[in-house]
Order: structure tokens, then C-alpha cells, then sequence
């Protein structure tokens, strides 16, 4: 595509509008998919309390989400008295622009990715943690004390789980050799027996991938992490002062990043774009399917957990992610690094 434009462009303006084109192909069906994705969230809680759940706007209440859409973008920003008003509005767009830059190095498929580079794990943990700043500038914006309790909290939180998340990913980069998600895809194939496309096969990488799951849970502030919204505490915590479009961009980047956390779960220990089992009539089928079918999967289960886990109390929040994962996750990089000296490199 990039050269087709340059050719008729020029290199400079050829190169700008292929590059655009391949960031609107990500970033437009993310938008689309948030919205779908909330639609199948509030249908399993639902179906979980023995609700009907949205069922009114469309077939089945599939509209529900963009007529939810239309009536925030026609509602009013109220911008309360006592906000600095620069940095109230500032934090919802760097919290939706950050939710969306990860989703630069992820492969949908074999070479299609908009940005295959060789550090695309480290890039990934580089931009998910500047989200954090979108949540604590939003508390101590809004000039409120439950946002700020809230952005206090959503600071703490991520920065403990990014420490176990980081020990996680790093058993996966020493099994693979790589940082790139490409590579750890491949790395997969045929992994398990020998015709399974799984690293959570491996029982030296499963008991990561249940940890990587959980975290993810916390770093998304999903229940029963959610202790940054708490509604019987914090009423909705830093979006406690935000009204139309600026509430609307904290929700558009928090599923975004639900989406993304589910993405990594699957590339990095359940195969990515693979099918399940290396069985030639398995890659007929394009690997985006296996991809959505693997997000799907995780996404359901990040819902499960939210329809029927009570949330934690803030100090069994910081015990699991400071005293049980941390200490778990840098014993398992000895154990993972130690193996492979003995087997891979014969030390």
C-alpha cells in the first residue's frame, strides 16, 4: 500500500496517507468494537442475574450502545466552578489516545500489523502505563474529593500491578528469545505435544497465564478490582464530574484497553492468530478469526468475573498484587531462566 501512494504522491505525502489509512483500519473498528463489546457486557451480566438486559432500541437491544452514543454527544459539558478547566478536559483525550496507541504492534495476523517492531512488548508496557495519568490528572482536575480519593487509588493500583505484569511478560520474552509479538506468536506453533499452539500448555508458562490474567483484571480496573469506581464509596470515582463527550472518551478508553488486555492474554500464552491444533485444514481459516475468537473467549470471562466476584477491599487489592503475585512472578523468572540454561543452552 505504502508504495502504491508514494508512487503517485510523492515518498513524503505517500508515505503520510498510507500510514493513515492503516491507523484508521485499527482505530475505527476499536470504536466499533467497544461499542459492541459494552452491548455483550451488559447482555451477560443480564443473563447472569436472570435479566433480559437491553432489549428495546433495535433487534435484541443490539443498538442500545450508539443510542447510548448519540446522548452523550447531544448532552451538555458541565465543567464544575472549581476545576481547572485546561487539565479537566485534557484527561479523558489522553486517556482514549493512549487506549488506542497500543493497538499499533499488535498482530491480527500473520504480517498484518501496522508496526512490527522488535520491542513491541516494551512499547506496549510503555503506553499502557501513561494511562494512569489521564485517571490522576481527571481526580485532582475536577477540584473533588471523591475523584481525587479515586485517582489516588487508580495510582497506586496500576503501578502494583505493572510490577507483576512486567516479571510475567518477562518469563514469556525469555521462552520466546523475543519482544516481538510476532515472534512469540510463532514461537507457539506447535508448542504443546507437539501440535498444540498454546504456551498456557506449558506448565512452567500456565501458572503465568492465570497470573497475567488476574493482573490484567486489576490494571483495567475491572471488578473485583474496580475499588477506583466504587460506586458505594466513590460514587463513580474520577468520572464522579464528567458529563457527555469527556465521559463518554473514559469509557471509549477503558474498554479499549479491556480489549487490549484480553488481546495480550491471547498472543502471549494462547497462540494469538494460530488456530488451537496444528491441523493443515485449521489455517484455511484466517487467523483474524482465531484472534476475535480468543479475545471473545477472554472478553466473556472478564464479564463472568465482573457478574458474579464481590470486589476487594483496597488493602486485599494491595496485598495480592505487593505480597502473592510480585514475589510469585520474580520466583517464576529464576525457575523459567534456570530451566532453559539446564535444557535450551546445556549450562
Amino acid at each position: 500500500m505504502t508504495e502504491f501512494f508514494q508512487s503517485s504522491l510523492g515518498m513524503g505525502w505517500g508515505w503520510f496517507v498510507a500510514n493513515l489509512i492503516l491507523i484508521l483500519l485499527i482505530a475505527l473498528p476499536v470504536m466499533l468494537s467497544v461499542a459492541i463489546v459494552i452491548y455483550f457486557d451488559r447482555k451477560i451480566w443480564a443473563s447472569m442475574a436472570l435479566r433480559r438486559g437491553p432489549n428495546v432500541v433495535g433487534p435484541f437491544g443490539i443498538l442500545q450502545s450508539f443510542a447510548d452514543a448519540l446522548k452523550v454527544f447531544l448532552q451538555e459539558t458541565i465543567i464544575p466552578s472549581g476545576a481547572n478547566k485546561g487539565l479537566f478536559l485534557i484527561a479523558p483525550i489522553i486517556t482514549f489516545t493512549v487506549a488506542l496507541l497500543s493497538w499499533a504492534v499488535v498482530p491480527f495476523d500473520q504480517d498484518m500489523v501496522l508496526a512490527d517492531i522488535n520491542v513491541g512488548l516494551l512499547y506496549i508496557l510503555a503506553v499502557s502505563s501513561l494511562g494512569v495519568y489521564g485517571v490522576v490528572i481527571a481526580g485532582w482536575a475536577s477540584n473533588s474529593k471523591y475523584p481525587f480519593f479515586s485517582a489516588l487509588r487508580a495510582a497506586a493500583q496500576m503501578i502494583s500491578y505493572e510490577v507483576s505484569i512486567g516479571f510475567i511478560i518477562v518469563t514469556v520474552v525469555l521462552w520466546t528469545g523475543s519482544f516481538n509479538l510476532n515472534d512469540i506468536v510463532e514461537a507457539q506453533r506447535g508448542h504443546g505435544l507437539g501440535f498444540i499452539n498454546w504456551y498456557g500448555f506449558n506448565l512452567l508458562l500456565y501458572p503465568m497465564a492465570v497470573m497475567f490474567l488476574i493482573s490484567s483484571l486489576a490494571e483495567t480496573a475491572r471488578a473485583p478490582f474496580d475499588l477506583t469506581e466504587a460506586e458505594s464509596e466513590l460514587v463513580a470515582g474520577y468520572q464522579t464530574e464528567y458529563s457527555s463527550m469527556a465521559f463518554a472518551l473514559f469509557w471509549l478508553g477503558e474498554y479499549a484497553n479491556v480489549l487490549l488486555m484480553c488481546t495480550l492474554n491471547a498472543v502471549l500464552f494462547w497462540g494469538g492468530w494460530l488456530p488451537p491444533f496444528e491441523w493443515a485444514p485449521l489455517y484455511a481459516v484466517p487467523g483474524i478469526f482465531w484472534l476475535i475468537l480468543k479475545i471473545s473467549a477472554f472478553f466473556f470471562i472478564f464479564s463472568w468475573v465482573k457478574a458474579t466476584v464481590p470486589r476487594y477491599r483496597y488493602d486485599q487489592l494491595m496485598r495480592l498484587g505487593w505480597k502473592v503475585f510480585l514475589p510469585i512472578s520474580l520466583l517464576w523468572i529464576f525457575l523459567v531462566s534456570g530451566y532453559l540454561m539446564l535444557t535450551r543452552y546445556g549450562v
